[in-house]
């Protein structure tokens, strides 16, 4: 059970957030492990930033998550951020870890799962990645499943990805989120788009032409008492997808050299996609900028609708 006057005393909303929640003005999360963990430096806090700024461009307050000296944050400092992006020692931080990190006072950059926790603790209805965890390649025999997928399926909260990593089994994972009742929708798409390309040969539930629609389904869905999660999967814009073929030979090379060296759980992604980005030579980076940066767009857009709904 909740302990209201726990949290009050160990998070931290920043000003502009705050002020935002109080008179139901549109808010975007977004999550901190694509800063500590997902890019190199200073790629990664160029980024973060930029996607603040877009999100203030269409209309909604940005909140970067994080757990900073054990204290949950929600929004980020200039120094926040730099933090986030330059320290070695911030720990992956996912549910199991999180009450590890605010006891001992620890820095733990949020995941996907960590940041829809943190922005139900918040209140806010809007989650903005990178792409989603989801089933791994195997899970049959390794029940490698992120706990992406239960905070979402868990949570009224609805999370814009480019889809998921082409590394993960998308079947399985579409399977998953089909079993939990979460609408897996695309936007202006009915294809899955696989976070680097277009298309992942999969189908989504449901195409959705713009904000509004989005917004009305989750509207919708909520009011009629149907809990959890929506997930909207922003293809990435056409211009900076990257070859099928070239994508598909560098995961297969980096999932061979993860099992080589023992490598996986929370570690895994950071791996195969730093290894990625080299045997691509950086285009699978400018890649992962150009989507999350049209998530950011897509997200401020449908959380400024929503906002309008709820009012």
């Amino acid at each position: 059970m909740l302990n209201k006057e726990f949290l009050q005393a160990h998070m931290d909303i920043s000003p502009e957030v705050k002020e935002a929640l109080e008179k139901n003005q549109a808010v975007v999360a977004l999550e901190s492990t694509i800063i500590s963990h997902g890019m190199p430096y200073p790629q990664n806090l160029e980024t973060a930033k930029r996607c603040e700024e877009i999100v203030r461009e269409n209309g909604a307050v940005p909140a970067t998550t994080a757990i900073i000296n054990g204290r949950i944050k929600v929004g980020l400092t200039e120094e926040e951020l730099e933090f986030m992006a330059t320290d070695k020692t911030i720990i992956k931080c996912s549910t199991r870890d999180y009450p590890m990190m605010v006891a001992k006072g620890l820095n733990g950059a949020t995941t996907v799962a960590t940041s829809i926790l943190t922005a139900k603790l918040a209140g806010i209805k809007l989650l903005v990645t990178g792409g989603i965890g989801g089933v791994h390649r195997g899970a049959q025999e390794t029940f490698d499943i992120s706990r992406d997928l239960q905070e979402l399926a868990t949570t009224d909260i609805v999370v814009v990805c480019a889809g998921c990593k082409s590394i993960l089994d998308i079947g399985l994972t579409l399977e998953y989120l089909e079993t939990f009742g979460v609408p897996v929708l695309g936007y202006q798409t009915k294809d899955m788009p696989a976070f680097f390309t277009e298309r992942s040969g999969f189908q989504v539930d449901y195409a959705m032409e713009n904000p509004q629609e989005v917004a009305s389904l989750v509207h919708a869905k909520w009011n009629l008492g149907l809990d959890g999660g929506v997930l909207l999967t922003n293809p990435i814009p056409a211009e900076d997808a990257m070859d099928e073929k070239v994508i598909n030979k560098a995961i297969e090379e980096a999932l061979v050299e993860a099992k080589e060296k023992g490598i996986h759980g929370k570690e895994a992604t950071p791996f195969l996609l730093s290894k990625v980005v080299e045997v691509t030579e950086g285009n699978s980076l400018k890649a992962n900028i150009a989507l999350v940066e049209n998530n950011a767009k897509i997200g401020a857009q449908v959380a400024c609708q929503m906002a309008k709904l709820n009012k």
